[in-house]
């Protein structure tokens, strides 16, 4: 995996940093990419260097399989570096795992966390499942709270977990207060960062302990990969590695190679997204049929301004709601889109749309809406094509509705 980073990179732009991050002369062996280093057992001419290389700091040195490889540490190498200050990262078999250790690594029994009521589904299943089992309670709050969070802030309080904007109603979290607040009382803060990125949102560069992504998503880029990631800021790195090790937290180098060569045109595929996105959901705002589109990027919706002060630009996921109708009128939508793929996930090049029902998962705040909900992935298709799709979905569902 990675530790402290080398300044690679350093001052120049994010679109750069990507392409050249990680690829130190002596794990790429002067080839672009890094090669795939599969391995398991490490060979030792004798038995004094096994003991005095398991003695040592094992990081960036083959030592086990497990401990990883040039092919992975590359990777985590790259995502540290395109989060200024940041002091090293991890890689996890999938979001979720990257979730679960970083909070892990900073929860014990009898702490209390607060959690974002707009989280990741898997997250508060999380929160309510096996950190419960460990003693561990979860309070949630509302996702514009900003700096109200200090009101939350109990003698057990020890991290704050957010998630902006929202993965299904997008609202954007005034990130810089709430970390600020919990600075003031020593609460660690960890940020699920996937619908950003680092390109978008430089979540350590804004003071926050831990970032996490699902790089499944806009890293990887093509769906083929299930990959997590958290990146440390300053003195947080040795828990989670220590935590990472514990729990045996562990990547094929197969994956960290597609996670890589994902992450090389990540910066032109993002700029794609977001635009063709952004088009979409502005066109969607004007169509019959449509109460009111979820993208952070239009003015009206729950964090705008604070979108407008801290994002670099909009990414390719929104959702919008349907005026009126019941889910047979959504499923008609639905099911009738030619060019949307009906599936879970997002990141990729293909465009998906899904039924979102977001009342089913808050407690701290109640979803109301004018009638059913869809969640869009904009993939790398042609945005009149798209257009056209949507348009006859909405037709269909406007006869569906009556």
């Amino acid at each position: 995996m990675s530790g402290a980073g080398d300044g690679e990179g350093e001052g120049r732009g994010p679109g750069t940093r990507v392409v050249g991050a990680g690829r130190r002369p002596e794990w790429t062996q002067r080839i672009v990419n890094p090669p795939v280093w599969r391995a398991s057992t490490i060979l030792y001419d004798s038995v004094a260097q096994l003991r005095e290389t398991g003695a040592r700091d094992t990081h960036h040195r083959l030592f086990y399989g497990r401990r990883g490889t040039p092919t992975q540490w590359s990777l985590a190498d790259a995502l540290t570096a395109l989060e200024p200050g940041a002091e090293g990262t991890l890689l996890y078999p999938s979001g979720v795992a990257a979730i679960s250790t970083a909070l892990l690594a900073v929860l014990s029994p009898g702490d209390e966390l607060l959690l974002v009521d707009s989280a990741y589904d898997p997250t508060r299943l999380l929160a309510d499942g096996l950190l419960k089992r460990f003693g561990i309670t979860t309070r949630y709050y509302d996702p514009t709270i900003g700096a109200g969070i200090a009101d939350l802030i109990g003698p057990n309080t020890k991290a704050i977990f957010m998630e902006s904007p929202g993965s299904l109603t997008f609202e954007v979290q005034d990130v810089p207060a709430i970390v600020a607040a919990a600075k003031a009382r020593d609460v660690v803060t960890l940020l699920d960062n996937t619908w950003a990125t680092p390109l978008l949102f430089p979540a350590i560069e804004r003071g926050v302990d831990y970032t996490i992504m699902a790089c499944t998503k806009y890293v990887v880029g093509h769906s083929d990969v299930m990959l997590g990631s958290v990146t440390a800021g300053p003195g947080r790195y040795e828990a989670l590695r220590h935590t990472s090790y514990q729990l045996g937290q562990h990547v094929s180098p197969d994956d960290a190679y597609l996670g890589a060569r994902g992450l090389r045109t990540m910066a032109v595929r993002l700029d794609r997204h977001g635009e063709s996105a952004l088009a979409i959901a502005r066109w969607l705002a004007e169509q019959p049929g449509v109460a009111r589109v979820l993208h952070p990027a239009l003015p009206g919706t729950p964090g705008h301004e604070i979108f407008l002060r801290d994002f670099v630009g909009p990414a390719g996921l929104f959702s919008f709601v349907l005026d009126g109708g019941d889910d047979a009128a959504r499923i008609a939508l639905i099911d009738g889109l030619e060019l949307f793929g009906i599936g879970y996930s997002w990141g990729g090049f293909e465009s998906l749309a899904v039924p979102i029902d977001p009342q089913r998962c808050r407690s701290a705040t109640q979803w109301e809406a004018e009638g059913p909900a869809v969640r869009l992935q904009i993939g790398l298709e042609d945005v009149d094509d798209l257009i056209a799709d949507l348009d006859a979905g909405l037709a269909r569902f406007r006869g569906a509705r009556g």
